[in-house]
């Protein structure tokens, strides 16, 4: 029997007190279920959840030519929304997992002034580091501390910050799919 790492025993000591090796045991093999489930919980929240679409979905079969377009009196353009999914994301997972890193400035940083991208390789590139970046951040979550205060926070811990993600990311997913359909470029599936 193979038990997570990441149980911290002496949390363990007051729900068995009477020393039973046997109920530490099933403890420890509930905590390390449940601490699965929750990790498991994060991934598919990260990549989509149940109740909303995910971004592949929400970009899937836009023409290009619309990428930057703004409808009528709205803030952003899809590209606009994209790149900055992709900024907001990157600098989540940065601050989770590096103690150097160096924020952008807000709110200027993370918003792309050009409403287009410059062409179709600068689409598909931000497009492809959104994905790999949501998949390093499963990788975190699948090996890292979910509760343990990131050192360089100020209380922050990477649950936190993969729920910040998610939340964010389906946000602006509901924005993208608003300009879609105000375009005439929306079909649901």
């Amino acid at each position: 029997m193979k038990l997570n790492a990441r149980i911290n025993l002496k949390h363990l000591d007051h729900i068995n007190q009477s020393g039973d090796k046997f109920v530490t045991l099933c403890t420890m093999k509930t905590a390390n279920n449940e601490h699965q489930i929750l990790i498991d919980e994060l991934i598919h929240l990260l990549k989509g959840g149940n109740a909303h679409a995910d971004l592949e979905t929400a970009l899937a079969g836009l023409p290009g030519n619309l990428r930057g377009e703004k409808p009528d009196k709205l803030p952003y353009s899809i590209w606009q929304l994209v790149e900055h999914i992709r900024i907001a994301q990157w600098d989540m997972l940065e601050f989770s997992k590096d103690i150097n890193h160096q924020s952008p400035n807000w709110p200027d940083d993370y918003w792309p002034k050009e409403t287009s991208p410059k062409d179709d390789e600068t689409w598909n590139k931000s497009v492809k580091q959104i994905k790999a970046d949501k998949d390093a951040f499963i990788n975190l979550i699948k090996s890292g501390d979910l509760f343990e205060k990131i050192p360089h926070g100020d209380g922050q811990n990477i649950l936190r910050e993969v729920l910040q993600a998610a939340d964010h990311e389906s946000y602006h997913v509901a924005e993208i799919i608003i300009i879609r359909r105000l375009l005439g470029a929306w079909k649901a599936s």
